[in-house]
C-alpha cells in the first residue's frame, strides 16, 4: 500500500449497469437461483422506477434511502435494492455519497462484493491492527470503515490518505445538522451512531500511523465549541498574530492560551463596545474596565490571581508585539505594561507529607493498569514533570558504572535533556513496561515535524494521554487510600510527587546544583523555593531552646526557664528566634533595647546557646587556648588575659549545657606561671 498525497476529486453519481452484468456478479457468490432471481427483479424494479441513476442522487434523502417496514410501494423498491447499489459503488459503476452512507448507518456489504485491492488491503489492516494488539470486536470496527470509504471512494479506499480521513470527519459532522436527520435518529441514537463511527475511524488512523501510510498520530475526538465571536477586524489581526508565533517556534499550548485569551478580550469588547471594531481603536479606558471585569469574574484565590495575570500578560505581550511590528489595524502603542499585571503570592512547594505518601504508594501498588501503575511510581521517585514522564522514550534507561539505574528525561518544558539517578523500584517498572511494548509500534513526535520516537507510554498503538495516567489513575488510588477532598475529589494531584521530591533532597542536605539538576530548573530561583526549613527541622531546633525542658544556657537561660519574661517579649522571641543565629547561639536582644553595642556577646545579657552548639564551643575554646599561648610568646600581657576570660566562660556554658571539657593534655595550660606574667608587664 502507497500513501497518496491527496486523493484525487470524486465525483457523485454514476449510471446503471446492464442486467447481465450484474448477474454474472451474482451468480459469482450466489449459488441459489431463486435468490439470484429476486436481486435480479429488485434490481429491475428499481432501474424503471429510476430509468437515470442521476436522478435518483437528486431526490430527497429520505426518498433516495427508502423504508423496508413498508409492505409495498417505491419507499420499499428503494429499501431493497441497497444491494445492486452496493455492487456499483464496489464495481467502479457509481459513487455513493456520505449522507446516503450515514443515513443507513449499518450496510451489510460482504467480502466477496468487494474489489480485489480493497481486499487485500483489508487484510494487511487487519494483520496490523492484531500485532498492535486490539481485540477482534476492534478489528471490526476497523472493517467498516474500510467498507464504507469503499462505498464512497472504490478503489481509492485502498490508498486512504490524510484528507481522505479528514473528509470523512467533515461529513460526519455536517450529517449531524443536516435537515433529514431527524427522519432517521432522534438525538439520542445519533449520539451513539457517530460516536462509533469515530471509533472506527480513529481505528483506521491508528493502524495507518503504525503502517506509516499517514503522518499526524490519532488523537482523541472532541467537538469544536466556538465561544467568542470577535469582530472580523480583529479577528483577522489575532489570526494574523497567532501565524507569526507559530513561525517562531511557540509551543501548541502557548498559542492555544493565547488564541483563548486574545479571543476573550475582543468577543468582550463586541458585547460592552459594539462601536470599537478593531484594536487601533481600543484605548487605555476599555483595558482598565476590561480589568475591572475581571475582579467581578474572579475571586482572590491564588488560581484565579493567576488566570487574571495570565489573561492581562496576554494582551500585554500581544499589544506590545503588533506594535513594534507597525501592522495595519494594531495600536499606536503598548496599553499595558508589567505594573498592570496582579502579582501573585510565591506559594511554598505543597509536598505529601510521608504518612500520606506511604498510604498512597501502597494504593498505587494496586493500580489494575500497569501503565498507570509506573506511571505513578516514576514520578514518585523521579520528580518529572507529567508530560515528560508520558513522552519517555522506549529505550529511556540505562545505568551508572556502578550499576545505579539512570532515567534520561526528554526535552519538556524547559527544552533541555536530563539524566537522573532513579529508585530500583521505579526501574523495575520501566523494564516491565519495556516487556510490553509491541514491536511493531511506530514512533511519536513530541513536537510536529520532530522526530519520531519510540515512546514508553504505548498501548494498542495509540500514546497514553497525561488525564489517564495521571488524573485518572490518582482518582483510584487516592480514593483506596481515603485521601479526598471534602468535595470528593482527589487531594493529592501529580505535581506534588514533584515537590516531594525536591523538598525531601533540600531536607536531606543535597546541594542547590543537585536539585537543580533533578528537577530541570533552569535558575537558582526555581530551585531555592525548596532550600527552605522544613516543618520537622523548624521543630526541632524551636524545641530546643523554647520546648519545657530544654537545656540551654546563658544569661537569659534563667528568665526562659522560670518565664518571668514579659509576654510580648516571649513572642517576639518566639517569631525571630531562626533570625537571631550567631556562631555560638542566638542573640535575643530585644528591638526596644536597640542593637548590641558590644562585641562580646558571650557575656551578653541577651545570649543563649544550646547543646547543639557546644563542638563549636569546644573548637572556640581550644582556638582561644592558642592564642593564649601565641600572646605568651609576643609578650602581650592583656590579650592573654582577653582570651583567658573568653576561655572560663566558654568552660562555664559547657558546664551548664552538662558537657564535658577537651582532655587538658590535649591543649595548651589555661594558667600561665607568675613568673612569666611578671615579666611580660
Amino acid at each position: 500500500m502507497v500513501a497518496l498525497a491527496a486523493s484525487p476529486p470524486l465525483i457523485i453519481g454514476g449510471c446503471h449497469s446492464t442486467e447481465s452484468e450484474y448477474v454474472a456478479f451474482l451468480r459469482g457468490y450466489i449459488t441459489s437461483r431463486t435468490h439470484t432471481n429476486n436481486l435480479r427483479k429488485i434490481r429491475a424494479r428499481f432501474v424503471r422506477l429510476y430509468p437515470n441513476l442521476d436522478t435518483w442522487f437528486a431526490a430527497p434523502l429520505i426518498e433516495r434511502v427508502g423504508n423496508r417496514e413498508r409492505t409495498s410501494g417505491d419507499a420499499r423498491k428503494v429499501a431493497l435494492a441497497r444491494p445492486y447499489l452496493y455492487f456499483l459503488a464496489c464495481s467502479g459503476f457509481a459513487r455513493l455519497d456520505w449522507p446516503w452512507i450515514f443515513a443507513i448507518n449499518y450496510h451489510v456489504v460482504t467480502d466477496v462484493q468487494l474489489p480485489p485491492k480493497v481486499k487485500d488491503a483489508i487484510k494487511d489492516l487487519d494483520n496490523t491492527a492484531r500485532s498492535l494488539g486490539c481485540a477482534e470486536c476492534r478489528v471490526e470496527l476497523l472493517r467498516r470503515a474500510v467498507k464504507y470509504f469503499c462505498l464512497n471512494r472504490g478503489e481509492v479506499a485502498c490508498h486512504l490518505s490524510e484528507a481522505d480521513l479528514e473528509d470523512f470527519e467533515t461529513h460526519l459532522a455536517a450529517f449531524g445538522e443536516h435537515p433529514e436527520r431527524g427522519c432517521f435518529f432522534d438525538d439520542d441514537r445519533w449520539r451513539a451512531a457517530s460516536l462509533e463511527l469515530k471509533r472506527s475511524l480513529f481505528l483506521l488512523r491508528k493502524v495507518l500511523y503504525h503502517r506509516g501510510e499517514i503522518t499526524e498520530p490519532p488523537k482523541k475526538w472532541s467537538p469544536g465549541r466556538n465561544w467568542y465571536h470577535p469582530p472580523p477586524q480583529m479577528e483577522a489581526l489575532i489570526g494574523r498574530y497567532l501565524a507569526a508565533r507559530q513561525a517562531q517556534g511557540t509551543k501548541p499550548t502557548t498559542l492555544c492560551g493565547l488564541r483563548s485569551f486574545l479571543r476573550h478580550f475582543a468577543d468582550w469588547m463586541r458585547v460592552h463596545f459594539p462601536e470599537v471594531v478593531s484594536f487601533a481603536n481600543v484605548s487605555r479606558d476599555h483595558i482598565e474596565t476590561y480589568a475591572s471585569s475581571l475582579d467581578t469574574l474572579l475571586d482572590e484565590t491564588p488560581s484565579s490571581l493567576s488566570t487574571r495575570r495570565s489573561r492581562l500578560g496576554a494582551l500585554s505581550v500581544f499589544f506590545h508585539d503588533v506594535t513594534s511590528w507597525e501592522w495595519e489595524g494594531s495600536p499606536s502603542r503598548p496599553l499595558i505594561n508589567v505594573k498592570d499585571l496582579p502579582r501573585v503570592p510565591v506559594r511554598i512547594p505543597r509536598y505529601i507529607p510521608s504518612r500520606d505518601l506511604d498510604r498512597l504508594m501502597r494504593a498505587v501498588d494496586h493500580l489494575q493498569c500497569p501503565y498507570q501503575r509506573s506511571a505513578l511510581i516514576i514520578a514518585r521517585w523521579s520528580g518529572g514533570r507529567r508530560s515528560e514522564i508520558r513522552n519517555l522514550e522506549l529505550n529511556c534507561l540505562d545505568s551508572y558504572p556502578d550499576g545505579m539505574p539512570r532515567l534520561h528525561i526528554p526535552a519538556g518544558k524547559t527544552n533541555a535533556e536530563r539524566l537522573i539517578p532513579i529508585h530500583p523500584q521505579a526501574a523495575g517498572a520501566i523494564h516491565l513496561l519495556q516487556s510490553l511494548a509491541s514491536p511493531d509500534q511506530r514512533g511519536f513526535s513530541i513536537v510536529k515535524g520532530g522526530p519520531e520516537v519510540r515512546r514508553l507510554f504505548v498501548h494498542k498503538g495509540r500514546h497514553l494521554s497525561v488525564g489517564y495516567l495521571f488524573s485518572s489513575a490518582l482518582e483510584i488510588a487516592c480514593t483506596e487510600a481515603d485521601l479526598l477532598e471534602p468535595d470528593g475529589s482527589p487531594s493529592i494531584t501529580a505535581h506534588r510527587f514533584r515537590h516531594t521530591v525536591g523538598t525531601q533532597l533540600a531536607e536531606g542536605g543535597a546541594r542547590l546544583h543537585t536539585i537543580m539538576r533533578m528537577l530541570g530548573h533552569r535558575s537558582t530561583g526555581m530551585t531555592l523555593v525548596y532550600a527552605h526549613v522544613s516543618d520537622v527541622a523548624l521543630r526541632e531546633d524551636y524545641e530546643k531552646v523554647l520546648a519545657p525542658g530544654a537545656r540551654i544556657a546563658g544569661p537569659l537561660s534563667d528568665q526562659l526557664r522560670a518565664g518571668a519574661m514579659p509576654q510580648a517579649s516571649l513572642d517576639w522571641i518566639k517569631t525571630n528566634f531562626f533570625r537571631t543565629e550567631l556562631e555560638l547561639g542566638h542573640c535575643l536582644r530585644l528591638p526596644e533595647e536597640g542593637p548590641c553595642e558590644c562585641d562580646l556577646y558571650l557575656t551578653c545579657a541577651k545570649f543563649v546557646t544550646t547543646p547543639e552548639y557546644a563542638p563549636r564551643l569546644r573548637a572556640r575554646r581550644v582556638r582561644e587556648l592558642d592564642m593564649i599561648e601565641d600572646a605568651l610568646q609576643q609578650g602581650w600581657t592583656r590579650e592573654v588575659e582577653r582570651h583567658q576570660c573568653t576561655v572560663r566562660r566558654i568552660e562555664e556554658l559547657l558546664q551548664q549545657l552538662g558537657e564535658e571539657l577537651v582532655d587538658p593534655g590535649d591543649q595548651p595550660s589555661l594558667e600561665v606561671p607568675t613568673h612569666r606574667l611578671k615579666l611580660l608587664r
